[in-house]
């Protein structure tokens, strides 16, 4: 399996699906399925059982996975594409659409 190109924190506009063109953050990264979490993004409801964290239960709205490859990094405002490079001894991503690193 290949480094994954967005990070948790990231921030990342959709470019696919019913949220196209939302920009949010990333909360959480699933590698192994090649999904992201992005707050405010792809909401789905849920109903809730009553338990200790939630004793009323009811219906909540939550973020559902979507696909990484429906979504693109933003950098200094401006969706990009992601590649690597070795900086001396160390592999960093960079912005393809200017060339800096962006870490």
């Amino acid at each position: 399996m290949s480094t994954l190109k967005i990070k948790k924190g990231d921030t990342v506009k959709v470019i696919a699906g019913k949220d196209c063109n939302t920009e949010g953050k990333v909360i959480s990264v699933d590698a192994k399925n090649g999904k992201v979490v992005v707050e405010g993004v792809n909401m789905v409801t849920k109903h809730a059982k009553p338990s200790q964290a939630n004793p009323n239960g009811g219906i909540i709205q939550k973020e559902a996975p979507i696909d990484i490859s429906n979504v693109m990094l933003v950098f200094k405002g401006k969706a990009t594409r992601v590649g690597f490079k070795m900086d001396g001894d160390k592999k960093v991503r960079f912005a393809k659409a200017t060339g800096e690193v962006i870490d």
